[in-house]
């Protein structure tokens, strides 16, 4: 124990060297024989490794918001888990925000036909790295937009009001394969919407929730406000933006808002990394990972627990089967991807001199609906040497190959620029968006077998890029 803590203050790679200086040369493995690729799939069928860590830490746990005690347990209890693996587990130092949900309540005061001593409770959360209003609330106009562009030709009314910026996440859209797209045009609005309402002199700003199923449920997430600029921001249900602005074309409507937040100093964390040292190739890195951080509405079972748990039981599959990777295989839980993305940024910062020797890198982080192949940034001409990887995950529906210039996905970002090609479930996520960032992300959403299916193409995948006779390239990101 006291010499895991050691390595805590070590860079990655030096951690890595010294490991493999001190172990004997490993045999080689099976490599991308089509029966190995086969019992690696249908042993993570088999398994209920990943199910039993997501129970741990969704129902041990629960919500693992950055610099919160549950995310320092996270970080304790996926480094044991890892441990107990055989891995070589590093602990990243890395400096999160901290950031301590209060009080948050919403009142509608003042409307045009509001019957004498009759308000209206609002249900509302409010966003990372909101401001607080006073102790006592504060009460004012609520101006309700549909738009950017709206907001732009009412500029000038907006100096002292509560902006809500009632936009529906299109579900229909979702519901055709399409959700991450509409979860991008909602989210904009949560993540521009209260720095550009700021800018203009509201005193606060609502919006409607980024999400499907209008179950008065409020989605949180990250509010983009600037650290001079922290008026108070929340996100207010489906069901009462719409009232607003039913009420709003009435006439003249008011409320009051308490929320009481605190940005704390920056906390310190860590990402969790593991490896499984190559046979061959051990500086040539794979890495498979997930984000360890959660909001802090509830356990966060399909973003990312679930997926953090698939990315561990990539070892344990390959363990049971004494399979040895020819490049070292790299297990990373990110830290403070939610509200900050601190941990991938510390990685990238330790690695950048080292990224031509990371071979590929996989993250999920789209929850744990059903799986149905990759996405992946690789050159056209590469396409065609994954063909054996797709015949063996046919067998469970996960053999769709999509290939496309620059993934993007969250914590891979920074090396994808730097030219690791990157890879990612491509899943069912028609319902994903109805519980993302709200109290109702809990593991009974999670179907088991489903996430074994998870399991199975995360650890195919890892396997095959770690044993690839055939050089990939790099991906070709044009840079910001």
């Amino acid at each position: 124990m006291k010499r895991s803590f050691r390595l805590h203050h070590l860079p990655v790679m030096g951690v890595i060297a010294a490991a493999l200086l001190s172990v004997p040369a490993l045999a080689a493995g099976p490599g991308n024989d089509p029966a190995a690729l086969a019992k690696i799939r249908d042993t993570a069928m088999s398994s209920d490794y990943a199910w039993q860590r997501t129970e741990d830490m969704t129902d041990l746990i629960g919500p693992r918001l950055s610099g919160s005690p549950g995310a320092a347990a996270a970080v304790t209890q996926v480094a044991e888990a890892m441990r107990k693996l055989g891995a070589k587990v590093t602990l990243q130092p890395v400096k999160v925000p901290h950031w301590v949900r209060g009080i948050e309540t919403g009142e509608l005061v003042e409307y045009t036909g509001r019957p004498q001593g009759v308000t209206q409770r609002l249900v509302l959360t409010a966003l990372g790295g909101s401001g607080a209003t006073p102790a006592e609330g504060l009460v004012a106009p609520v101006l309700v937009l549909k738009s950017f562009e709206e907001l732009k030709t009412r500029a000038a009314e907006v100096k002292g009001k509560i902006v809500l910026f009632d936009v529906a996440f299109d579900q229909h859209m979702a519901d055709r394969g399409l959700a991450g797209h509409a979860y991008g045009q909602g989210s904009a609005y949560r993540r521009n919407g209260p720095r550009m309402a700021a800018e203009l002199g509201a005193v606060g700003a609502l919006v409607r929730s980024v999400g499907g199923a209008a179950y008065r449920l409020p989605h949180t997430g990250s509010s983009g406000l600037l650290e001079n600029a922290r008026i108070p921001a929340a996100a207010v249900t489906a069901e009462d933006s719409m009232l607003m602005a039913r009420l709003a074309k009435r006439g003249p409507l008011s409320m009051k808002l308490v929320l009481t937040p605190q940005n704390l100093p920056d906390a310190d964390s860590f990402n969790v990394i593991a490896d499984l040292p190559g046979t061959e190739k051990p500086d040539e890195i794979v890495i498979v990972s997930g984000h360890l951080d959660s909001w802090d509405l509830s356990p966060g079972a399909h973003d990312d627990a679930a997926a953090v748990a698939s990315a561990m039981a990539v070892f344990e599959v390959l363990k049971k089967l004494d399979y040895r990777p020819r490049r070292t295989i790299r297990f990373v839980a990110w830290m403070n991807e939610e509200n900050g993305q601190r941990g991938a940024a510390a990685y990238l910062a330790a690695e950048q001199a080292n990224a031509g020797k990371h071979f590929g890198a996989i993250e999920s982080d789209n929850g744990v609906g059903r799986p149905f192949g990759l996405r992946a940034s690789v050159m056209p001409q590469s396409v065609k040497l994954f063909a054996p990887l797709q015949a063996a995950l046919q067998p469970i529906g996960a053999n769709v190959f999509q290939r496309q210039d620059v993934l993007a996905t969250g914590d891979l970002a920074g090396l994808e620029r730097a030219g690791v090609p990157s890879f990612a479930p491509v899943v069912d996520t028609s319902s994903y968006f109805d519980y993302h960032h709200t109290p109702a992300d809990t593991l009974d959403k999670v179907d088991p077998d489903i996430l074994r299916r998870h399991v199975a193409l995360m650890t195919a995948t890892a396997w095959y890029l770690a044993n690839m006779e055939q050089d990939i390239g790099r991906s070709s990101v044009p840079k910001p």
